[in-house]
This record gives structure tokens, C-alpha cells and sequence, in this order.
């Protein structure tokens, strides 16, 4: 009696794998971190845009020894806050989380926009670390601004910080919004298999 080797079942040239079907169990996670990720965003968008419209051009009226004394004192108040440092990268964390589980539960397009969020912050604090922080500290490196002679820094502030903190806003604004459509895209999934 002869054996034949079992023989594979040829696939068709161009075949491609098909994508993972969307998980049909509502994620108990990916809504809350949705909602802190945007929440987040919203308040540094915030932050960035109030600077832009009223501190800096209040600043810019006053004198250079008052100008780097109340930017010394507002960066004080800012780096000594908790809860900052917690909306400051609570933004990046709950995004990025809810990215990779929403990508792994196939569910593409709020992955997608939460992806996006979480690039365009990722910038924002690219640009932060390497522009903005850089010059807060060259401006607390001035000392005491009561006794300083040396205030070239300020036009740096007038003009680098300053550039760089609308686009900041500008990217906050963006992510913040993508936020947003992922958000949408996740209730309405969420309504969906709740209504079948």
C-alpha cells in the first residue's frame, strides 16, 4: 500500500493575507484613555494658546528686567507642578496606549487618528525639549534679572520662544482634533455592537 505525502494548498500568485476583523467585544479601556488623551491635549493647546494671545504680548510692554523676572517666575511655578508634569505626559502615554490596543484589536481608523494625536504631540514636545526648555534655562542661568546687565536672551524669547510656542499651539490644536474624530469613531463602534 503506497502513502502519499499530504499535499499544501497552493495560494494564488498576489495573495495577500487578510486583515484582522475587528474584536467585537467593546474595550473597556480604549474609551477612558480616549477621553483622558483628549482632555490632555485640550489643556496644553490651551496653555500654549494663552500664552500666545495674552502673556507674551502683556510681556512684550514691559521692560526687560520685568519681562525675565515674570518668565523667570512663571517657568519656577510651571517645573515645580505635579499635576503639569502629569497632564504634560499623560497625553503622550493615554494616546499612544490607545493607539497599539486599538491596532491590535483591528479596529484601524480610531487607531489611525489616535496614531496621529500622538505624532503630532509627539513634535510638540520635541520641540519643546529642544527649543523652548533650552532657553528657559538660559534665562534662569541670567539670575537675579535685578542685577543682570546682559539681556540679549529677551530677544530670543521675543523671537524663537515665541515662534516656536504658536507652533506648538498650532500642533496641540491638530492633535487635539484628531483626538476628537477618534473619539467619534470609537462611539459609534461602540454603539454599534451594542445595538446588535
Amino acid at each position: 500500500m503506497t502513502t502519499h505525502p499530504p499535499q499544501q494548498q497552493s495560494r494564488p500568485v498576489g495573495h495577500t493575507p487578510t486583515p484582522p476583523r475587528p474584536a467585537e467585544r467593546p474595550s473597556r479601556t480604549v474609551g477612558p484613555l480616549l477621553i483622558v488623551s483628549t482632555v490632555a491635549v485640550g489643556l496644553m493647546a490651551g496653555l500654549f494658546f494663552a500664552f500666545n494671545v495674552s502673556v507674551m504680548p502683556g510681556l512684550n510692554h514691559t521692560d526687560e528686567r520685568t519681562f525675565a523676572t515674570a518668565m523667570q517666575n512663571f517657568n519656577s511655578e510651571i517645573d515645580g507642578n505635579g499635576l503639569f508634569g502629569l497632564v504634560f505626559t499623560g497625553a503622550l502615554l493615554a494616546a499612544g496606549a490607545a493607539t497599539v490596543i486599538e491596532y491590535r484589536r483591528g479596529r484601524r481608523a480610531v487607531a489611525l487618528w489616535a496614531g496621529l494625536a500622538t505624532v503630532l504631540y509627539l513634535v510638540v514636545l520635541l520641540v519643546t525639549f529642544t527649543v523652548n526648555i533650552p532657553l528657559n534655562n538660559e534665562l534662569a542661568d541670567l539670575g537675579n534679572p535685578a542685577k543682570a546687565h546682559d539681556f540679549s536672551v529677551i530677544d530670543k524669547f521675543k523671537t524663537t520662544w515665541e515662534s516656536t510656542n504658536i507652533l506648538r499651539t498650532l500642533l496641540n490644536t491638530a492633535a487635539l482634533g484628531c483626538m476628537a474624530q477618534a473619539v467619534r469613531l470609537n462611539g459609534r463602534a461602540q454603539a454599534m455592537l451594542h445595538g446588535h
